[in-house]
C-alpha cells in the first residue's frame, strides 16, 4: 500500500502545511490531505497509508451532519479548472474544494475533559487559557461544563494559549463572542453524537473565517478540517476511567513510540516501524467507522 506524501498541480500556487497541500484557484481553494504525519513539530519521514483519505472523509461527514455554515463546496477536485494533464488519481478521496475566506487568527479549542496541555497547566495551579477550574480534579476528569480555551494561530512554532479577554482585544467583542458560542455549540452537538456511538470527544479545535471578506459576526463560517483525530481527542467510552491517561484515537501511538527512542527532537526524526504505522492506521480507521457507521474502503 503506497502513501501520498506530496502532491503537485502544475502552475497553481501552493502552500504546503505539515499534512495538507493547499492550492489557490482564486475564489476557491483545493485542500488535499496527504498521508504525511507530524509529531513534536516535525514531519516524519514515514507516512500512514490512506490517512489523508480517512481524515477527509470524516470531515465531509461532520460538515454534512452539523448543519452549520461552512466552507465546503465539493469533494471532487475535477470541479476546479485543473491544468491540462493533471493527474487527478492521487487527489481523489482526499480533496476538499472550499470557499476562500478571511481566516480569523484564533484556534478555537473546546475542552470537555481535563487532558493534554490543560491537565499540565492545572497540575501547575495555572488557569487553562484564563479559565480557573475547580480544585480536586484528576487527569481525564469530565469538566463541570465545556470550556472555551483559545490559542494563537501560529504560522511557525507552537500555538500559545490565550485568555478570552485577549481574543476580544484582538478581534473585537462581537466576533470573539460569536466564535466562542459557535465553538461550544458545535462541540456539544458533536460530543453528544460521539457518545451515542461509543466515543468520548474530550477536546477539539475549530477554525473560522469570514465569508466574502466581510469581518462581521454574520459572515463567520466553519473552515479547515473538522472533528478529525488530528484535530480532536477521542477516547473509547467503554474504557474511560478518570485518574489516568486514556487510550486515544489519534497519533498518540506515534508520539509514544518516538518518546521511547533516543531521538532528541532537534534533529530529523527516525523512520517509523511497520507495526507502528499499521497500528496508527487502524486507530484512524476505527475512529472513522465508529463515528460514521460506515466501512472505510
Amino acid at each position: 500500500m503506497t502513501c501520498v506524501l506530496e502532491t503537485d498541480i502544475r502552475d497553481v500556487p501552493k502552500h504546503q502545511g505539515k499534512v495538507r497541500d493547499v492550492y489557490d484557484f482564486g475564489e476557491q481553494l483545493l485542500i488535499v490531505a496527504t498521508d504525511r504525519i507530524s509529531a513534536f513539530d516535525w514531519i516524519l519521514p514515514t507516512g500512514v497509508p490512506e490517512k489523508g483519505k480517512i481524515l477527509t472523509q470524516l470531515s465531509l461527514f461532520w460538515f454534512d451532519l452539523l448543519g452549520v455554515p461552512h466552507h465546503l463546496l465539493s469533494s471532487d477536485p475535477r470541479d476546479l479548472p485543473l491544468p491540462d494533464g493533471t493527474d487527478v488519481e492521487p487527489l481523489l478521496g482526499r480533496s476538499m474544494v472550499v470557499k476562500k475566506t478571511q481566516v480569523i487568527p484564533i484556534e478555537c479549542v473546546v475542552r470537555g475533559y481535563l487532558a493534554g496541555s490543560g491537565w499540565v497547566d492545572y497540575q501547575n495551579n495555572l488557569p487553562v487559557s484564563g479559565v480557573q477550574l475547580p480544585e480536586g480534579l484528576v487527569e481525564s476528569d469530565r469538566l463541570p461544563e465545556p470550556i472555551f480555551t483559545p490559542s494563537t494561530k501560529a504560522t511557525e512554532g507552537h500555538d500559545m494559549p490565550i485568555a478570552y479577554e485577549e481574543v476580544r482585544g484582538q478581534i473585537g467583542e462581537n466576533v470573539a463572542a460569536a466564535i466562542r458560542d459557535r465553538s461550544l455549540e458545535i462541540y456539544t452537538k458533536a460530543a453528544d453524537y460521539a457518545r451515542n456511538n461509543g466515543l468520548i470527544l474530550a477536546d477539539t479545535k475549530f477554525e473560522f473565517g469570514f465569508e466574502g471578506g466581510q469581518p462581521k459576526p454574520e459572515s463567520i463560517i466553519l473552515i479547515d478540517e473538522v472533528l478529525t483525530p488530528d484535530s480532536s481527542r477521542y477516547w473509547p467510552a467503554d474504557d474511560y476511567e478518570p485518574g489516568r491517561t486514556q487510550v486515544s484515537f489519534d497519533k498518540q501511538y506515534v508520539r509514544n513510540w518516538l518518546l521511547q527512542t533516543d531521538w532528541d527532537r532537534n534533529s530529523p526524526p527516525p523512520e517509523l516501524p511497520e507495526d507502528v504505522v499499521a497500528n496508527t492506521r487502524s486507530k484512524y480507521i476505527e475512529a472513522y467507522e465508529r463515528l460514521t457507521g460506515r466501512k472505510f474502503e
